[in-house]
Formats: C-alpha cells, structure tokens, sequence
C-alpha cells in the first residue's frame, strides 16, 4: 500500500531531517521532502513525535525463518549470517516474503577439522541423525557437505581455495574464516588453519569478489586475521586490552570490526537481566527466548567488559568502521544473553555506552554495514532505495533507548503485521 508519513523526524542513516515527509510503496521509496497528495488508496501517518529509520542490519548472526520472522518484529530487516546453511529454495522463499527480515550468507565458514564451532556441539548437540564423528575435508572435489548442517573443513591452501570456490558455487555473499583456539570458550587447544592456509582462502576469496570476515576473540587472532588480509573483524578481542599496535593495525588495514558486545558480555557472565525484563523486549520473545536473554556464555567471566568498551572507542577514533552484530544463535541458555531482533538494540545501547553518540550507534546498524558489505539498496532512507523501514516513538538519535519504541516496521514497502 502507498503510505505517506508526514511530520515525521528522520534518521537517513548518515544525518537527522528535524520533521519531513517520506512517501513510499512496495518495494521502493518515492520521495522525500515533498509533499504530494497520496493517491486514492494510500495510507497518511503523522508522524508527529515519531523518527523513521531505515532498516536495521544485523552484522552477525545464526539465523533461520522463524528468527528471521522475529528480528523483523524488532525493526531489523537484514540479517548477516556468519555461518550456516542455505538451499536456493530457503534463499529463494526469504526474497519472495515480506514477512522475514532479509538474508545474506557466508554459508559455512572455513575452519580446521575439529576446529571451532565443533566444540559448541558439547552444548547444543549435533543436529538430528546427523554423524558425531568430525566433518570430512573439504578436499579437491568437494561441493557439497554430505549432510546438512555438517561444515565441509580445510588442511591445505590448496583444500583452503577449493573450500572458498565451492562456497561461492553455493551462493555464499561473502567468505568466513575461523581463527580460534578456544581459550576465552573453555576449549584451549582448538586446532587452528596455518596462515599460509588462511591467506590462500582470502586471496581466493577476493579473486571471486568477495568480503573475507574473520572469527576472532584474542588480540593474537585478531593481528592473524589482519596479516592473511581479513576485509573486517566478526568480533572484537576480549582477553586483553587494546594496545595501540593492534589498533593502528586494524586501522591501518581499512578492516571493519564487528564487537558483538552483547556476545563479550555474556562470555564474561553478564546476563542482560535488566535489558531483558523491559517490556518493550519481553512482549514479543517467547519463554524460551526470555529465558536464553536472561543467561549467558560465562566461558570467561575473569574478563573485564571496561577493556571492550574502552578498545571498541579506541577503535572508532582511530577511523575503524563499527558495525553492530549480535552473534545470536539458537534459543538455548547455554549460549544466552542473546535474543534475535533485541539484542541489536542492545548492542546499540552498548555502543552509545562505550563512548559513540546515539548516531554514531544508529549508523553502525545502518548506512555502514550496507556500505561495508555492498548492500546499496538499503541502510538509508532515500529515494529510490529499498521501503525497508522502521517509524519508532521519540528520537533515537538523542535517547538511544527509544530504538525500543517501535510503532511500524515496512519490509520492502509492506508493513509487519503482527
């Protein structure tokens, strides 16, 4: 349906318009600013007291259709996936609905055999009927995993550029590798991928046109992932505080980072109980949602979450692009602190506590993830661009809490119904 919504603040992703009007149908905004009569059959809002905002991205996730119909209730209408799997056809139905948030895919990540996420099966289980024995080789050949939801691993550089071809012959939106040894998870002594390794699969990657994104939580891991050449962090190191050689590296790289500070949070044992008992977060999660938001990782509670926060604003002077993530999963308390859809705006709220304005936050969910991972029909509001927006009470922009007050959530034009 056309909607106009007058009167209305906007955050355009980069920049607040103090009180304007947005006309937008399925699947494209029509204009900004002018004030055109909407046509028989359109819809008016005044937005009075309101702020729209494009879209918000989800920079790290684990994802499938029913969370991808639960962050859209929350406003966010792109969703990132880190590591997963997707057939055409699943890909093919999220593209065809207005109901889901949208979805791209690293597809499986690269990793060794044995090597993280296979340690977290001790938690959550394989998937059903699925082998317990370690995955195969990726190896020469190699195309498809033999079962669903089994990761396809790597030795060689030469199984590492093999890994990278049949990810993208799979549809894979950018490449995930995994530098993790286990230390901050409660599982030292995870085999790790030799750089050589790692640096064929980025090269690889690059060749074909694609974003590398690196699994990192230690400093080590994170200056490994800038030498091989990572395009961006999915995560910030949490086991020390920043030093200004890693900074200055990162930066130096033009790398993005990721903090997933909702995720360090959790790791360190801090369950987001205050956050989770709000209203405007419980009435849409489920019981087993709300209780996987009120407990946490609490794989590293001796961490300190001030060095994240303090490394995350050294970051962010130094030029480093913040994007928000999660690094949300599965509704299972034993990887908690994280729901789909809340945990952005907590992540938000983290961001403005480490040192970002209410803005700056809002563009890390917004225009830099879009910019960052070529998503050039969303992340703002503009005409022309995807209707993919989200009209919340109050300013976001100046309160960051307000992101919670959500009114209206429009995927491509269509409004949520809920």
């Amino acid at each position: 349906m056309l909607t106009k919504i007058t009167n209305v603040r906007v955050f355009d992703g980069e920049r607040v318009v103090p009180s304007t009007t947005v006309i937008f149908d399925h699947p494209y905004i029509i204009s900004i600013g002018e004030n055109d009569d909407v046509p028989d059959g359109g819809q008016v809002i005044d937005g009075s007291g309101m702020t729209l905002l494009p879209g918000l991205i989800d920079s790290h996730v684990h994802t499938k259709i029913e969370n991808l119909q639960l962050a859209l209730q929350f406003g966010i209408t792109t969703e990132l996936e880190m590591m997963g799997h997707w057939t055409p056809e699943q890909r093919r139905e999220i593209e065809e609905r207005n109901d889901v948030a949208d979805l791209r895919t690293a597809e499986f990540g690269l990793t060794a055999p044995g090597g993280h996420p296979s340690e977290l099966h001790s938690k959550v289980g394989p998937p059903p009927g699925k082998p317990r024995g370690p995955p195969p080789s990726a190896g020469p050949g190699h195309k498809h995993p033999p079962a669903r939801f089994v990761a396809p691993t790597a030795s060689t550089p030469q199984e590492a550029v093999q890994f990278v071809k049949d990810r993208v012959a799979d549809g894979a939106d950018y490449i995930k590798i995994m530098i993790e040894e286990g230390s901050v998870l409660e599982s030292p002594g995870l085999p790790l991928l030799p750089k050589e390794t790692l640096a064929g699969a980025v090269t690889e990657a690059h060749r074909n046109g694609k974003l590398v994104v690196a699994h990192v939580l230690t400093a080590d891991a994170t200056l490994q992932a800038i030498e091989v050449g990572a395009d961006g962090l999915a995560h910030l190191f949490l086991d020390q505080p920043h030093t200004t050689t890693v900074v200055e590296s990162i930066a130096s790289a033009g790398a993005f980072v990721t903090p997933c500070l909702v995720l360090n949070s959790s790791i360190m044992g801090k369950a987001p109980t205050a956050f989770a008992s709000d209203e405007r977060v419980r009435a849409k999660l489920s019981p087993p949602w709300i209780k996987t938001l009120n407990s946490s990782f609490n794989t590293f509670p001796e961490g300190k979450f001030q060095d994240c926060l303090d490394t995350v604003l050294a970051l962010h002077k130094a030029g480093v692009d913040i994007l928000a993530g999660t690094d949300v999963s599965v509704p299972v308390p034993e990887l908690g602190g994280l729901a789909h859809g809340a945990s952005v705006h907590h992540e938000l709220q983290l961001l403005v506590e480490a040192g970002l304005s209410a803005t700056e936050a809002l563009r890390a969910a917004t225009s830099v993830p879009a910019r960052r991972f070529g998503l050039n029909d969303r992340g703002k509001v503009g005409k022309g661009l995807l209707a993919d927006l989200v009209l919340v009470d109050g300013d976001p922009t100046t309160t960051i809490t307000d992101s919670l007050n959500v009114r209206g959530v429009w995927r491509r034009g269509v409004k949520l119904e809920v």
